[in-house]
């Protein structure tokens, strides 16, 4: 089992400088489908910008509700494999967008299982050292314990067919890296655990509609600066946000990123399992960017320094990293810094 497990330790690390492209988890976009396909160009400049490895989440569910043939789905993904392979980059199949709750989950969890297991058939060819099953994106504010049983579950029906693919498993409320340090690891050795990292939430995702009042303040630099600190948003009193507008002259600063994400390395180390940084990045629409700049570049330096592989969120949506679309133009000089760009 060692070597088993010294195995996915090596596939974690494959998966740094790493990016999810977002595109087939847009259940917004009317037609997904209709979008532009992952192209050629696509690889070369993030082969060019020293990516190693893709994050491509997929609505499963959704396309199943809205009728979309498994051929179709698996066609597009199909080519994004295919891609990778041609480029020599990684993969991660990632389930995004579960209906999984407390009360659902007995009624649930078996749907998910039967999803993955189509997945897991149809890529079950791929190589394993190339080719990741990321089971389900951010798992919600559920019981932990409800939550690692469907985790268990999903773990073991996929390994009555695939042994060798390594899966990626995170913690509930939103693959937190707290509810990941009070997870018990699960049994196979296989496994990389997944942890998203937006910390401090109040300015990675600023002025985030889908998120609600709490983040309503905008303005926000990083790191924190008293001078051009703006005022509380009055729709954020009484919310999370007012707590942690308070706090942002503690929290916003590298400090701080390096504490937060040592709680992860330190449980990593206790269960000794691989851990992966599956997301990480700014909502781009009122963060200025030299802020973002700052950030991206405090969070890669800290995973470096801690040793664990990350994944930014992403390539071409409202977190990108680019000011228009993806080209080498439209990356700025203080981005290409942030990443790690070496001309």
């Amino acid at each position: 089992m060692k070597q088993v497990r010294s195995l996915a330790f090596k596939r974690a690390q494959s998966l740094d400088h790493g990016i999810s492209i977002s595109w087939l988890e847009q259940t917004w976009v009317k037609q997904t489908f209709a979008e532009e396909d992952l192209k050629k160009s696509d690889l070369e400049l993030l082969k060019k910008l020293g990516f190693k490895s893709i994050r491509l989440p997929v609505a499963f569910g959704w396309f199943e509700e809205q009728h979309v043939p498994d051929e179709e789905v698996f066609r597009r993904i199909d080519q994004v494999v295919k891609l990778c392979h041609d480029y020599g980059f990684k993969l991660v199949i990632d389930y995004h967008y579960g209906k999984l709750n407390d009360t659902n989950y007995l009624v649930e969890t078996p749907i998910i299982i039967n999803r993955w297991l189509k997945i897991v058939k149809h890529y079950i060819h791929t190589g394993a050292n190339d080719v990741f099953f990321e089971l389900y994106n951010e798992p919600p504010r559920i019981d932990p314990k409800v939550w690692k049983d469907a985790a268990y579950n999903m773990v073991t029906a996929i390994r009555k067919i695939d042994k060798k693919h390594t899966l990626i498993i995170g913690a509930s409320n939103y693959n937190s890296i707290y509810e990941l340090s009070r997870f018990v690891r699960l049994a196979d050795d296989n496994i990389i655990y997944t942890f998203h990292f937006y910390e401090p939430f109040f300015f990675t995702h600023q002025g985030a509609a889908w998120v609600g009042d709490q983040v309503a303040t905008t303005g926000v630099s990083f790191p924190y600066n008293a001078e051009n600190f703006p005022a509380l948003n009055p729709k954020a009193r009484g919310t999370a946000g007012e707590l942690n507008y308070n706090k942002y002259n503690k929290d916003g600063n590298e400090q701080s990123i390096n504490d937060k994400l040592q709680i992860v390395k330190d449980w990593a180390t206790k269960y000794d399992v691989p851990i992966l940084c599956g997301e990480y990045g700014v909502y781009n629409k009122y963060a200025d960017l030299d802020s973002r700049c700052r950030y991206i570049k405090a969070v890669r330096i800290a995973l470096k320094r801690l040793n664990i592989p990350g994944m930014l969120w992403d390539y071409s949506g409202s977190f990108s990293l680019f000011t228009g679309k993806p080209a080498m133009n439209t990356l700025p000089t203080c981005m290409k810094e942030a990443i790690g760009f070496v001309r």
